[in-house]
């Protein structure tokens, strides 16, 4: 049976950055990361932006070379999958039999696409978006590809939408709710992202339920139909409706959990010796007033990593990071400060027709969080208000031709 000090399961930004945090922290043990899919760590978010685009070829978009593995010692098993947790035992048994011990574990497994319930989930041409795998297998239908039905209107969705869409396909967005990026932002950026989609070309459609997706008689998608009977040809369905966290074996051996597996402000589950991080963590957040959530985010899976790896080196700080993110559709950049989450005023600091603007999330009068499109500025300055927990003027935050910083407290 193979040992290691520290094993790493999950070869994504959260496992990478954490085996690249023991070393970075001097951690001298054996490491080794074990990964589901052939490929070395890579990015995820340019899977629906650069990569699928062809902007980025995929040599580009991982994390780190082959060498920088191999030079620092860190193992690779790769093409592998953990079936069982033996907490007691510190060992896991992966789905071909073998068994691999450690001292430490780090849980950085992410999550798999959410499928759908419906009927013709499996038929040939319906794709989720979450793996390498995942994106070259849409890039090679699109030759015979014209029509394209994407399966909700978060940021997968729409930035998948807008790729399509610069290749010159018919693409429908479908929504069930009243409007788009809802679970993720407010009313004001929802109708500039569908305005501008509608644009594009894109088929935006609100409220949208999904009856079934239809297929042919090799079992390849051909339609989806909806709920009043209506059918919408598709040669391609994207199903972009979140995540299910890979927690399984974890929760079998009996870990805190549910909808992710808990952990503390040092990334540790209830399980001995076993931290989790990432999009499959879920954790007290300082952000969101505190309330347990998964968060996911690269910069999430980056920090909790090094949180995780410092405390295994018998560091002690917590996780307190404020969360960032990003999206990229047409010409557009958005960049995301904190979590709006339970927020009761926004304000809009600048003119959507611009295409320059951001909208400001506030509880109480607090800055929560930022939305800035093309707004690098808002983005930059804007983190100490929401840092800081400030309540500045409301007129100044309105007032685009004030700098954000000029509203902190001396």
């Amino acid at each position: 049976m193979a040992q290691y000090d520290v094993l790493i399961v999950g070869a994504g930004h959260g496992g990478a950055q954490a085996a690249v945090a023991l070393r970075q922290n001097k951690f001298e043990g054996t490491i080794a990361i074990v990964g589901d899919e052939p490929d070395l760590p890579y990015e995820r978010p340019p899977l629906s932006k650069e990569y699928f685009s062809g902007e980025k070829t995929f040599d580009r978009i991982l994390i780190r070379p082959a060498t920088f593995w191999a030079e620092r010692g860190v193992d690779m098993l790769l093409g592998k999958r953990v079936a069982s947790v033996d907490p007691a035992a510190h060992q896991v048994t992966l789905t071909d039999g073998s068994t691999i011990g450690y001292g430490k574990m780090v849980w950085a497994t992410g999550g798999a696409p959410r499928r759908l319930t419906c009927s013709g989930h499996h038929l040939a041409g319906v794709h989720g978006v979450r793996t390498r795998e995942d994106a070259d297998r849409m890039l090679g239908e699109l030759d015979r590809t014209t029509n394209v039905v994407v399966i909700g209107g978060g940021y997968i969705g729409l930035e998948a939408a807008a790729v399509l869409s610069k290749f010159g396909k018919k693409v429908t967005v479908l929504e069930a709710l009243d409007r788009v990026l809802a679970r993720v932002a407010g009313e004001a950026l929802s109708r500039f992202y569908e305005a501008e989609h509608r644009a594009h070309g894109v088929d935006v459609q609100l409220g949208a339920k999904v009856d079934c997706i239809l297929g042919d008689e090799q079992d390849r998608v051909t339609g989806v139909q909806m709920h009043d009977g209506s059918v919408i040809p598709a040669d391609m369905v994207i199903v972009g409706i979140g995540i299910v966290p890979a927690v399984e074996p974890l929760i079998a051996a009996g870990a805190a959990g549910g909808n992710g597996v808990d952990v503390d402000e040092y990334c540790r589950t209830s399980l001995p010796d076993i931290y989790a991080i990432g999009d499959c963590a879920m954790h007290a957040n300082a952000f969101a007033g505190g309330a347990r959530i998964r968060l996911e985010s690269v910069q999430n899976a980056n920090d909790q990593a090094t949180t995780a790896a410092k405390h295994i080196l018998g560091g002690t700080d917590v996780y307190h990071a404020v969360p960032w993110f990003w999206s990229n559709q047409y010409d557009l950049r958005l960049q995301t400060m904190g979590l709006s989450i339970g927020y009761d005023e926004t304000i809009v600091r600048g003119d959507p027709a611009a295409r320059s603007f951001s909208v400001i999330y506030l509880k109480d009068g607090r800055v929560l969080a930022l939305d800035c499109v093309n707004a690098v500025k808002d983005y930059v300055q804007g983190k100490a208000l929401v840092t800081g927990g400030i309540s500045p003027d409301k007129a100044g935050l309105a007032n685009p031709e004030i700098p954000l910083k000029s509203l902190l407290p001396a």
